[in-house]
């Protein structure tokens, strides 16, 4: 074990052994103080190998210089002397750490990758998916297969049911159907106000929602509480795609599925692409386009987010 998290253990142990007392002080304290706190601390371990070098003011903490051997550490105390942190983790440094990242690949190449996308349409992370993707999509074109599906449950409710019957039967209308769609209800969530925005034959569109509501009795199965799942809380369930989820394992939204593979990437427009494009057997001239590396915000609307987690989901 390193001697970082020795000295992380060390002091955490300690905070466990005084039972948090010594922190019992309001309102500032002196720099003497907070490091007497901490020395206290340590002195509970006759045997800990930590010794404070020195205590300083930074903003609204102190800064505090613990050495082991060697090696020195920062650990910080608020200035009333209430909570301690073990170490500082610095965002810029995570940042620029999964800029660096090898980008995640897929083993399985093809000619013409095929892209399954699983979500929820109400899922604000698949959603945040959706917004990164779909200037991928409308880049590669034909180059690849791609296809919406849906998680074989839903957890916001009858909303949710109703929307992805809906885009299950705009997809059906064509894949540019679908892409136009999605890039007017990632805007606000109006479902109305997209339809009659978007390219779409209504009449077509009412006639293929209750041919699929009959076939997989999605409405029927919501009032029908029995067979909702048992999760905490019961789901309703959507069962338009369970064989596909069961062959993947879909545990949550989003899932992205390239060759048959499931793979976790980051969520922003350059890092899908560059993910979608290691799929082919022989990358084509889109692949080297430079799109966005600004990842969406989760959920509904045109924002942003510093946060490009790989495993916020719906689930």
């Amino acid at each position: 074990m390193g001697k970082k998290n020795i000295i992380i253990i060390i002091l955490l142990l300690a905070l466990v052994g005084a039972g948090f007392k010594i922190f019992g002080t309001t309102g500032s304290i002196s720099p003497a103080e907070a490091q007497a706190k901490v020395q206290e601390l340590i002195d509970l371990n006759p045997d800990n190998p930590a010794v404070i070098k020195s205590t300083i003011k930074e903003g609204d903490l102190f800064k505090i210089t613990v050495a082991v051997g060697e090696q020195e550490f920062y650990s910080y105390l608020s200035k009333d002397g209430k909570s301690f942190y073990p170490e500082m983790i610095d965002l810029e440094d995570i940042m620029k750490a999964q800029a660096n990242a090898p980008k995640p690949e897929v083993s399985q190449k093809s000619d013409k990758p095929t892209v399954e996308l699983f979500v929820m349409s109400y899922c604000p992370y698949g959603t945040q998916v959706e917004k990164g993707i779909l200037p991928v999509l409308n880049l590669l074109g034909n180059k690849i297969d791609f296809e919406l599906k849906f998680v074989d449950y839903a957890i916001h409710d009858k909303i949710e049911l109703n929307e992805q019957t809906q885009q299950y039967c705009i997809q059906k209308q064509g894949k540019d159907t679908l892409l136009s769609y999605l890039g007017c209800f990632l805007e606000d969530g109006n479902s109305d106000r997209c339809v009659s925005e978007t390219d779409i034959n209504t009449s077509d569109l009412q006639k293929c929602i209750t041919k699929t509501n009959d076939e997989y009795k999605t409405l029927v199965n919501y009032d029908d509480k029995t067979t909702w799942t048992n999760m905490n809380p019961p789901s309703p369930i959507f069962t338009i795609y369970k064989e596909d989820n069961l062959k993947y394992g879909v545990e949550g939204s989003p899932e992205l599925i390239i060759n048959e593979e499931k793979i976790s990437t980051y969520r922003d427009s350059n890092s899908l692409l560059a993910t979608i494009c290691s799929a082919f057997t022989n990358p084509p001239s889109e692949c080297e386009t430079e799109l966005s590396s600004t990842t969406p915000a989760p959920g509904f609307g045109s924002g942003t987010t510093e946060d490009n987690s790989t495993n916020a989901t719906c689930n």
